[in-house]
């Protein structure tokens, strides 16, 4: 790609987003958010003494990815002053108002012009970016000013387009990095063929560190508790329309069976949908009505056997409820998310085939821990064995929980990076 195709990009994404504006609401807040060119009114001065940090994540999953990085780095340095960027609504909007970094934003859209005035004003002694972002005029103004950049938690393929006859943009960018930090060898295997090995190495993945920590200070959810009471629990997290499809004939086959719903999509007209497929179901916020207006004891709740949880934030904490997990977005193009949330609990994962992108989602597969369905009566037989069979089914919590703290550590490398080369060190 030139930079005159990566210009036309740009043009025809703000494009399309004022576009559908009008009616999406997604794409409203990404305009309303960069009301601001560059980004540089709302900066805030370094009234710390310590250094100026600037992270950038695509989404709230890869700001999960880096929240053991930023808490690394305050508890190391009390003093350094975080910026926090977001290119989508769905990271920012999670995030804003929460004491995550002295200061949220979102990045202003790539150009010349916002990227030399952001950063200009920003003034960031280290620069950290999350994963997957890598937008031209910033990465190139970063280079040019020699502000040490790391790219974290990277996962290569070879049919990306770093490796393609007409990927020379993008490889470029990749030399814009001080340091690349990749999940695995296969990655760094890549970058070598394009001469970093150098600036490359196994770093591993922070989000292992990231869902150790929530799952060891994971605090109780009485009304969850209220509700599964002590029967089997199923849990679906991020799941899509294909994946309740998938679930509604057992849950609606197996009333003695509980199950806990978390749509990926909690709009009124999916919520409806769910209420549709699950015929003994009910709302989580309808649910709590309910145990306040009876004094947290409930005596009409027989017959329900699916609570929808139809709120954000709680997924995370949920999965220590359940006695199997299942994974949304493995029937959908994106392929499954995040299967480690559920797997740190110590739980059998369930998800469907979509995961060639998602390195965790294989191995866990190959350890035991998790277990690939195709169909719902692939589910129905899985579901079945692992309620039934005690062996099987301790043997795989004993697996997923295994797999994830064998893999912890990703944050203490980076740290460990940081202080050698003193790039926080005036």
């Amino acid at each position: 790609m030139s930079l005159l195709l990566y210009k036309i990009f740009l043009w025809v994404y703000k494009t399309g987003i004022r576009a559908v504006s009008p009616w999406n609401q997604k794409a409203r807040l990404w305009i309303n958010g960069r009301k601001d060119p560059g980004g540089t009114t709302s900066l805030l001065p370094n009234t710390g003494k310590g250094p100026r940090i600037w992270m950038h994540c695509a989404s709230l999953g890869e700001f999960e990815q880096g929240k053991p990085v930023l808490e690394m780095v305050r508890q190391k340095h009390p003093g350094a002053f975080i910026v926090l960027t977001f290119f989508s609504p769905s990271g920012y909007e999670a995030v804003k108002g929460k004491n995550v970094a002295d200061q949220i934003l979102y990045l202003p859209a790539d150009s010349q012009k916002h990227a030399r005035l952001f950063i200009e004003s920003c003034q960031p002694q280290l620069v950290l970016w999350m994963k997957y972002e890598f937008w031209y005029f910033y990465l190139t103004e970063l280079k040019a000013r020699n502000i040490p950049t790391l790219l974290i938690s990277a996962v290569f393929r070879p049919n990306q387009i770093f490796f393609k006859w007409y990927g020379s943009l993008q490889r470029k960018l990749l030399k814009c990095f001080t340091h690349i930090f990749v999940q695995n060898e296969e990655s760094k295997t890549l970058l070598g063929k394009l001469a970093l090995e150098n600036e490359v190495s196994v770093g591993g993945d922070t989000r292992f560190d990231r869902v150790i920590e929530i799952a060891e200070n994971s605090t109780d959810l009485p009304l969850i508790k209220a509700f599964t009471a002590s029967e089997p629990v199923i849990v679906a997290g991020s799941t899509w329309d294909e994946d309740e499809e998938e679930l509604d004939h057992y849950a609606n086959s197996h009333p003695l069976v509980k199950f806990i719903i978390a749509p990926h999509e909690i709009d009124e007209t999916h919520l409806t949908d769910i209420e549709r497929l699950f015929h003994r179901c009910i709302r989580y916020s309808s649910w709590e009505k309910k145990v306040h207006a009876s004094a947290g004891n409930p005596t009409d709740s027989e017959g329900l056997n699916v609570l929808v949880i139809d709120n954000i934030g709680m997924l995370s904490r949920l999965y220590r409820y359940a006695t199997i997990a299942y994974l949304g977005g493995g029937f959908g193009d994106d392929g499954v998310h995040n299967v480690l949330e559920a797997a740190v609990y110590g739980k059998p994962v369930v998800y469907g085939p979509a995961i060639d992108k998602y390195v965790e989602a294989i191995e866990l597969a190959e350890s035991g821990g998790g277990i690939i369905i195709d169909n719902a009566l692939e589910a129905e037989a899985v579901f079945n064995g692992l309620l039934t069979n005690s062996d099987e089914y301790l043997k795989s919590c004993e697996a997923s929980r295994k797999y994830v703290y064998s893999k912890r550590g990703a944050t203490e490398k980076i740290a460990r990076y940081i202080q050698e080369k003193r790039l926080l060190t005036n």
